[in-house]
């Protein structure tokens, strides 16, 4: 029997004219204990189509319903996790999941109550921390008691939208394989909204794709045996199939080609701080450690002593080369970028850049953040101008002109040129971040975690566009992030970091895949997941916090090659 039903709705906001249709002609049956994945890009109703089912929304047109019986608003037998956490900030773990079981079942009595709350508390593995309150837990954890809270309250359908996404992706994994062991243990039917294609595969019976114009997609079985071990999947052929299959279908549907070259980049010179003299004198000359990281170390002074963040970094890149640097949380990725682009001064050892030491910032090194930092009140050209007008001083305007819109271009923004940051989606903004970079004309691009703040399917877009443009340019360039099909997809090297303190390099893999090169491509190439499974045991080693160095010597001897 169904359990809950879609019969022909469409959803859509606003009146008249200015009406937006969200959702069109779905018509959809979940099956009781199913558990359904819902994957798409952002705007594509996936939240609207959740709501629906949480009776959070009433359809434009059409029927939902719960066994039969029209939704016509909440209820207990559809829990719901959202995105955000919403637990009360003055109650304790035990207290926000006893309000719930308090809410749900008045009449229980109290030790059954009481029983029912530590249950489902130790289910989420929080039994440790059952009188903190959410100030005092991290973010996963907070998550874990908004989980805890809704299967307490017994729900015979879980509806969950996207409730991994404010995580890191070390606790994202983990709070899914939870999701899974529950959902195993309880048999209860489960919804779940994500744009993570592993997350979807790894926990799905059936994975449905929403295309950008609010109709359902493409729909996937998944047939692998559970339980599905995320290590065990990198081998699995089954996996890989599935995986190539869902990423070349959304990347079908929603990645186009959205740039079109009708712009001409001018001959025109960027001049940075390096003396005419000695930039004439090295014209030509460094082409192997262009860049050259030489036993790096970062020291911070903390009211217990000295604590080294970072120890013996040494690394040599060379001109045109793209590195990409991995590691978990803290293990002083950011740090070591920081210092690449003078903003975070070194404690021993040295940085040279094209043969002279880096010394404060400078345009020279230009660098792409996680959050782009636009001024609000500028459009995106203006913003991109502000770095071209500093660099290109003896460019005239028309030239300086062509230079920002050729990288507002190539980015996909030839038609949002004049809008305001403001207006500006946070893809969009992250565009105009790359542009103005690749504008500056920089010896050296560093990215920090650049699309660490996007959901995964924009980040897939985002990437293609990145190596579009820097294969215009070949810059030498560094990416951090804790993305592993990310890394290899850009890097000629993957270098791994140990865990901080003390963090250094722990192993170097040389990815010896051909360019131009495209996701789709990638996932079906005989080497890819050879090299994916050498950064994933790196990355399982250190997993736990280990800050064994037994890699350590290996790669900095081949680093120093």
């Amino acid at each position: 029997m169904s359990v809950l039903e879609f019969k022909n709705v469409s959803k859509s906001f606003g009146k008249g004219t200015d009406a937006t249709n969200v959702l069109k002609d779905i018509s959809l049956k979940l099956e009781e204990g199913e558990f359904l994945v819902l994957l798409g890009f952002s705007g594509t109703g996936k939240t609207t189509l959740i709501n629906l089912m949480a009776g959070l929304e009433q359809p434009s047109k059409g029927e939902v319903t719960f066994k039969g019986a029209p939704i016509t608003g909440p209820g207990p037998e559809r829990g719901v996790i959202f995105q955000s956490y919403s637990l009360m900030p003055w109650l304790t773990v035990n207290g926000n999941v006893g309000l719930a079981v308090d809410t749900m079942f008045p009449k229980m009595p109290k030790a059954e109550r009481t029983e029912k709350v530590a249950h489902y508390v130790d289910m989420v593995g929080l039994s440790h921390a059952t009188m903190r309150r959410p100030a005092e837990l991290s973010g996963g954890m907070r998550q874990r008691v908004n989980v805890a809270r809704a299967l307490a309250m017994d729900p015979e359908v879980l509806l969950l939208d996207e409730p991994l996404s404010a995580l890191d992706a070390l606790t994202r994994a983990n709070l899914a394989d939870e999701i899974e062991h529950i959902w195993e243990a309880d048999k209860k039917t489960c919804v779940l909204i994500t744009n993570d294609v592993d997350e979807a595969i790894i926990l799905a019976d059936r994975i449905i794709a929403l295309n950008p114009d609010g109709t359902l997609g493409e729909e996937f079985k998944v047939t692998i045996p559970r339980p599905r071990d995320r290590m065990d999947m990198n081998h699995n052929d089954e996996f890989k199939r599935l995986r190539a299959d869902v990423t070349k279908y959304l990347m079908d549907v929603g990645i186009e080609a959205k740039v079109e070259g009708s712009r001409i980049l001018p001959d025109v010179t960027p001049i940075h701080s390096v003396p005419a003299a000695v930039a004439k004198a090295q014209e030509g000359m460094i082409e192997n450690r262009f860049l050259d990281f030489s036993q790096l170390d970062k020291v911070y002074p903390t009211p217990k002593g000295p604590l080294t963040v970072v120890e013996n970094f040494d690394l040599k890149i060379n001109k045109g080369e793209f590195i990409s640097l991995i590691g978990h949380s803290g293990c002083g990725k950011s740090t070591v970028l920081t210092m690449a682009a003078g903003l975070n001064e070194i404690s021993g050892g040295a940085i040279k850049l094209d043969g002279r030491h880096v010394e404060g910032a400078d345009p020279e090194r230009a660098v792409v953040f996680q959050s782009p930092n636009l001024f609000p009140w500028l459009t995106a050209k203006e913003n991109v101008a502000i770095g071209v007008d500093k660099v290109y001083p003896k460019a005239s305007r028309a030239e300086r002109q062509d230079v920002v819109e050729y990288y507002l271009e190539r980015v996909g923004l030839a038609d949002a040129m004049d809008k305001g940051a403001v207006d500006l989606s946070n893809g969009m903004k992250q565009r105009v971040g790359i542009a103005r970079a690749f504008a500056l004309s920089p010896k050296l691009l560093l990215l920090d975690e650049p699309f660490g703040m996007l959901d995964s399917l924009t980040r897939w877009e985002l990437q293609e566009v990145l190596m579009e443009v820097w294969s215009r340019t070949k810059v030498t360039a560094i990416c951090v992030t804790h993305d592993v099909d990310e890394a290899i997809l850009l890097a000629d090297r993957v270098v791994m970091m140990t865990n901080g303190p003390r963090a250094t390099i722990g192993k170097i893999v040389d990815v010896d895949l051909s360019r131009p090169r495209s996701r789709k491509a990638l996932l079906e190439h005989p080497d890819y997941y050879n090299y994916r499974q050498d950064v994933l045991d790196f990355l399982e080693e250190y997993e736990h916090g280990n800050t064994s160095k037994k890699a350590a010597p290996k790669a900095a001897a081949i680093a120093a090659e």
